[in-house]
């Protein structure tokens, strides 16, 4: 069962200017991104919206996979910017094993 927090949200900010908030999850990203499967980097910025921390951990390798050719970025309607999301999660992870 995946712990829901909507709080998470704010641990994030110290980390980054964007979080995705415009995101409405239509897909556009993770139909354009080359390189990832399985609806990402729409599901890590759902994982945010709703403050599934313990899925963003139990999924963390597939952000290393990101190469941040900016395409999601670009096509993204709202201009959610979703390789920011990334980045600011990739910050958070790598924080969250230096403490472990």
């Amino acid at each position: 069962m995946t712990g829901v927090n909507p709080e998470f949200v704010k641990r994030l900010e110290p980390l980054s200017a964007d979080l995705g908030s415009a995101c409405f999850n239509c897909g556009t990203c993770a139909a354009i991104c080359p390189l990832i499967s399985e609806h990402f980097p729409r599901k890590m910025i759902r994982y945010v919206q709703i403050g599934a921390q313990d899925r963003i951990m139990e999924h963390a390798q597939d952000l290393w996979r990101c190469l941040h050719c900016g395409l999601c970025t670009q096509t993204c309607p709202r201009g959610a910017n979703p390789g920011e999301v990334i980045l600011t999660l990739k910050r958070f992870v790598t924080a969250a094993w230096r403490k472990s």
